[in-house]
């Protein structure tokens, strides 16, 4: 349903711009986001924005990533700066609507030292 891409290796401070398209048109959609998992860590939100635009973001990435959507488009970009070494990680884009969550494969980001 969902593909991410835009992922990569990218030195510390670098800049990387994640993108996630649905392959169909989904309909009543609450809120876009994404999320992160790091090897031998849980999965965590990184970064949500619901349908009136307001967006909200783990303490950690504040200030270096921004969540941006296309409603007609039904598209979520994450543009992220000065990346760091821990931001490495697979990122999932995710799209929910009031009955289902859609979730994208996943792409990995490598942030080198």
């Amino acid at each position: 349903q969902l593909q991410a891409s835009g992922g990569g290796l990218v030195q510390a401070g670098g800049s990387l711009r994640l993108s996630c398209a649905a392959s169909r048109r989904i309909f009543n959609i609450n809120t876009m986001a994404w999320y992160r998992q790091a090897p031998g860590k849980q999965r965590e939100l990184v970064a949500v924005i619901s349908s009136d635009g307001s967006t909200m973001y783990v303490d950690s990435v504040k200030g270096r990533f921004t969540i941006s959507r296309d409603n007609a488009k039904n598209t979520i970009d994450l543009q992220m700066n000065s990346l760091k070494p821990e931001d490495t990680a697979v990122y999932y884009c995710k799209i929910e609507t009031f009955r289902n969550a859609y979730w994208g494969q996943g792409t990995l980001v490598t942030v080198s030292s």
